[in-house]
């Protein structure tokens, strides 16, 4: 008898009548669920490799502008935990988009507030077979304070462009991790 069956017999045993039925049902739910396999994203299993080297085989193509170079960086980070890329088997390209919204407008018409918003669209390319397996687009968004002083505007603007570029390339890892630990090779 495995843990599952066993969880599913003391839940019914607490229970009496119609109520047993609901709970064995209910159980049998997740048993089906443990007879499947759950396993841990970044296990590895059988001779397949594992997600973090799927993750380290992705070449991050070029993104230009600043807050592109960030996202890119990130990304190759996250990838390959500082260490050397594996041959690619995956090419990830991104465009990005930028733009700056007045939230807080001051009676003398100055903005008092401005949200940084970024949207990357993106494409996994199976390097092999030249086909795009997986794409979409991400958001983020970074509110920050305008200044009287020049170098606080900049400096804000630049603290609100990284926070978003961090947000996009943590979305972008996770959905690359989530495709890849199904992907079969």
């Amino acid at each position: 008898m495995s843990w599952c069956d066993g969880q599913a017999r003391a839940l019914a045993g607490r229970f009496g009548g119609w109520m047993a039925c609901l709970v064995l049902t209910l159980a049998a739910g997740l048993a089906g669920g443990c007879a499947d396999g759950f396993r841990p994203m970044y296990a590895q299993v059988g001779d397949a490799p594992a997600l973090t080297q799927k993750m380290a085989a992705v070449d991050i193509a070029p993104i230009p502008s600043r807050v592109g170079q960030r996202i890119r960086n990130e990304l190759v980070f996250q990838n390959t935990g500082g260490g050397e890329p594996l041959p690619p088997k995956y090419r990830l390209e991104i465009l990005i988009r930028e733009s700056v919204g007045t939230t807080l407008v001051k009676t003398t018409g100055e903005a008092a507030s401005q949200i940084y918003n970024l949207e990357a669209s993106f494409r996994l390319i199976d390097i092999s077979s030249k086909k795009v397996i997986l794409q979409g687009n991400s958001y983020a968004r970074a509110g920050f304070d305008r200044f009287s002083s020049i170098y606080s505007n900049v400096r804000a603007r630049e603290d609100a462009e990284n926070r978003s570029a961090r947000t996009i390339a943590d979305d972008l890892k996770v959905r690359l991790a989530a495709f890849l630990s199904n992907e079969r090779i």
